[in-house]
């Protein structure tokens, strides 16, 4: 399981600096992720992508759980209260139930996909003043060893600590 760590750095060529130290202790580039004021280019830097940028994971998450409970209790109208005279087998509540859940997961992450990513709103400050957010996702026995890494050799690079359990496949 990795966690991610947060820095935020004055400027693109500190951030660059900082990147190549992190590639030279083998934090592999597809896990370090940079977020800055839109419009400011980022050079050699890898953008933040979707994922990270905006609350769409959250959203989905959110839509699954309130579609699923949305959908039981249509299941559940449907097989107890029957409206036309028949009755729909048990069965027909977990298909409701898997119908709403799915269709709350997608209608959310619509909506979430255009809302910033909420944890992330402690660095806006920053990002509108031309920091850099630096995010890096570090294995956990690593974590100390990459800290104390970036604080000795870019001491003008502000630790904002880590955030636990971030999945593996983003």
């Amino acid at each position: 399981m990795r966690h991610r760590l947060y820095f935020v750095l004055p400027d693109v060529p500190a951030a660059e600096q900082t990147m190549n130290d992190l590639l030279l202790a083998r934090i592999e580039d597809r896990h370090i992720h940079c977020l800055a004021r839109r419009g400011l280019p980022l050079g050699k830097l890898h953008e933040a992508n979707v994922l990270q940028k905006t609350d769409l994971v959250h959203g989905a998450e959110m839509g699954l759980v309130v579609g699923g409970l949305g959908g039981i209790l249509l299941g559940l109208a449907v097989v107890y209260l029957p409206l036309m005279g028949g009755s729909l087998p048990v069965g027909a509540i977990l298909l409701t139930t898997l119908g709403g859940a799915f269709f709350g997961a997608w209608a959310s992450s619509l909506i979430a996909s255009s809302t910033p990513n909420s944890r992330l709103l402690m660095f806006a400050k920053d990002i509108a003043e031309e920091r850099i957010l630096m995010m890096v996702d570090v294995p956990s026995r690593r974590i100390e060893e990459i800290r104390a890494l970036v604080e000795k050799r870019h001491p003008e690079a502000v630790s904002h600590g880590e955030e636990p359990a971030i999945p593996a496949f983003p």
